[in-house]
């Protein structure tokens, strides 16, 4: 209510009593200034004119800004909570890119690991081939040696014929248990 009375007292202040503008006076040294009657003199005059339609008037403005502050009330909820609402995304957001940056790092890490050993495999696959392919030289190389003692034996065998065939002897080891 103090503020309803003070803007009726300001506006009767700026017009005067009776509802017309204050006139300029001029005063004594040449300076013009305003005559205005004082709020305070007014004050009396408000008290004695409460009528119905002042307190309705009252009740007016008080719900208007009763309305007023609901409705700033109102905003301000909706303010906060779209403010909340982008907090959350933003959160939301950063969330995502991590998530995105460590699936990211751990499938290039997986990635890595996957390579290292294909290069250990093909290593290993390697060394294997080659350890395959030195058996079957070192077997290849046994086998030429068999058969080049092989050959040996034979011509030794075909020397010793020829020497019981010139001179007319059996073999003594030919069959041991017919021997003489």
């Amino acid at each position: 209510m103090p503020n309803v009375r003070c803007c009726v007292i300001a506006s009767m202040y700026v017009m005067g009593e009776t509802g017309k503008e204050v006139e300029n006076a001029e005063t004594s040294s040449g300076i013009r200034q305003d005559r205005s009657i004082s709020p305070f003199h007014l004050l009396p005059t408000l008290t004695r004119t409460d009528t119905k339609d002042s307190v309705d008037r009252d009740a007016v403005l008080a719900r208007v800004e009763s309305e007023k502050r609901l409705a700033l009330i109102k905003a301000w909820e909706e303010s906060e909570k779209t403010k909340a609402e982008n907090r959350a995304y933003k959160r939301h957001n950063a969330v995502v890119l991590w998530e995105n940056s460590k699936k990211a790092s751990a499938e290039a890490h997986l990635k890595r690991i996957e390579e290292k050993l294909d290069r250990n495999k093909a290593k290993c696959v390697e060394k294997m081939q080659n350890k395959v392919a030195e058996i079957h030289r070192t077997a290849e190389e046994k086998r030429a040696m068999i058969e080049a003692h092989k050959g040996e034996e034979f011509l030794e065998i075909e020397e010793k014929a020829a020497r019981f065939r010139t001179r007319g002897y059996t073999p003594k080891k030919f069959l041991p248990c017919f021997g003489n």
